[in-house]
């Protein structure tokens, strides 16, 4: 039986359990990627039946919060963002093979936080924040310009590395050089009319369509830790979902 775990009495024993693992998980008793203790543990300190751990184990991997390796255990799931850009950009060659961008930081700038990326980053008005200007390249050639934005005070190492030596993915250099996982995002689509600045950089006409992806990414404690828009040409973009 769970005791003193504020968990609602009226719900079936496995989904307390259930409520409880998942609100040690937002408030990162175990980090993404960590495990979190075996059935067997968890059986003996909630004093339930194997089967009910169970059960509240496998309603946490279908909700996507742990992930179970074979032989290893269960852990917490990481965020995957390596292709997400591949839902909504058609990066490809001729025969259809897709094709990663690579990244290059064009410009990093500590300013005043900007009022649309304050408000997502929740930062007080003044405080500062680290600018980076990226361009996605596929086989040499710009497909997408990023702004992102990321309170200085929690990034500050990212001030004393080259931006050169970022790499192609931002998120695990985040938890590498400060210590910060993005577990998850919220993101928002727009089409706009390309500025003239974005185009040079896009090597776009003036003028051309393109989709904003506004994103903003989220500790597993569900407070904001980067804000970015990308641009991309319109003629470029798809959509796609499967409706049961």
């Amino acid at each position: 039986m769970l005791d003193q775990t504020g968990a609602d009495s009226r719900l079936p024993l496995y989904l307390q359990l259930r409520d409880l693992l998942a609100a040690q998980i937002r408030a990162q008793k175990w980090q993404p990627g960590q495990p979190i203790p075996s059935e067997a543990e968890l059986s003996q300190t909630y004093q339930m039946a194997v089967g009910t751990v169970r059960r509240a184990v496998e309603t946490l991997m279908a909700e996507g919060l742990v992930e179970r390796t074979h032989g290893r255990g269960t852990f917490v799931r990481k965020a995957r963002f390596d292709n997400s850009l591949f839902r909504f950009f058609r990066f490809e060659t001729a025969d259809g093979r897709p094709l990663a961008p690579k990244s290059v930081i064009v410009s990093r700038k500590l300013i005043d936080a900007p009022r649309q990326a304050a408000e997502a980053l929740h930062l007080k008005p003044k405080v500062k924040a680290i600018e980076l200007l990226r361009l996605r390249t596929v086989e040499q050639q710009p497909v997408l310009a990023e702004n992102i934005y990321l309170c200085a005070q929690r990034f500050k190492a990212l001030l004393e590395k080259a931006p050169e030596d970022f790499g192609d993915l931002l998120y695990p250099l985040y938890e590498r050089e400060c210590g910060l996982i993005v577990a998850s995002a919220r993101e928002t689509l727009t089409v706009e009319t390309v500025t003239k600045a974005q185009a040079q950089l896009l090597g776009l006409p003036e003028k051309t369509p393109v989709v904003v992806i506004e994103r903003t990414a989220l500790g597993s404690d569900g407070q904001p830790l980067e804000w970015r828009q990308s641009r991309g040409a319109a003629s470029k973009f798809r959509y796609s979902a499967e409706i049961r």
